[in-house]
């Protein structure tokens, strides 16, 4: 556990855990067992990504959260890794999203109703592949993993999506940052599983203090009918 605040927890998601129960007990069911509470669900990670997931601990802190998150109050900072060059090292990635085939989704041109996301990337001279430090302003399904793609550069071991094979899929959920309550909240998780990024040693601490570009939500958009 990250923090246990009274209103809602932080945890650390391992790598390889369904968020919800499939064949088996989800994180969530797993989280409720073994602390005893009952917790509400206020965003998701999928089930290659690891790092913090916040739960909460009543209804009316999970619809308090869910709305940070919706109204993008929240500072999310991922880390993943690639064992291919990007077309650029920094910049932007935006674009609308729609499903493609075998679960996947694709990027396109367009720009409705678009993901938006800002990284910035190194060389990672202990493994040869390249680290890469990410800002989304908002959360679609395969959000990060459908950025890199188009950079042409695939998560290492997101197969899905075209990434080499490897002992999991490389991307983290390293740091959030929000405002509870009049108290600002920043949570740090390290990486703690996967072989390539135990031998990184890693650049951005504090990815909060970095001078990140701004994003102006366009004034005009199509609505939105359908759910994430």
């Amino acid at each position: 556990m990250l923090k246990d605040h009274p209103d809602w927890l932080a945890l650390h998601k391992p790598a390889g855990i369904s968020f919800h129960s499939e064949s088996g007990a989800g994180l969530v069911v797993q989280a409720e067992q073994q602390l005893g509470l009952k917790l509400y669900p206020v965003h998701r990670l999928d089930k290659m990504t690891s790092g913090i997931l916040l739960l909460a601990k009543s209804s009316s802190a999970a619809a308090e959260l869910a709305a940070k998150f919706r109204l993008q109050q929240m500072e999310k900072y991922y880390l993943a890794l690639s064992d291919r060059k990007p077309k650029r090292k920094q910049g932007w990635v935006k674009g609308d999203m729609v499903k493609a085939r075998r679960g996947a989704w694709k990027l396109l041109a367009s720009q409705q109703q678009p993901a938006v996301t800002y990284f910035i990337s190194q060389g990672a001279a202990a493994t040869g592949s390249r680290l890469f430090l990410l800002k989304p302003w908002t959360g679609k399904t395969h959000q990060i993993r459908v950025a890199l793609k188009s950079l042409g550069s695939p998560i290492l071991g997101d197969e899905l999506y075209g990434g080499s094979p490897a002992d999991r899929g490389y991307l983290h959920a390293y740091a959030l940052c929000f405002d509870w309550q009049g108290q600002r909240i920043e949570l740090l998780c390290t990486p703690q599983q996967g072989d390539a990024f135990a031998r990184q040693t890693l650049p951005w601490l504090t990815p909060w203090q970095l001078s990140w570009p701004s994003f102006q939500q366009p004034t005009t958009r199509v609505s939105d009918s359908g759910g994430k």
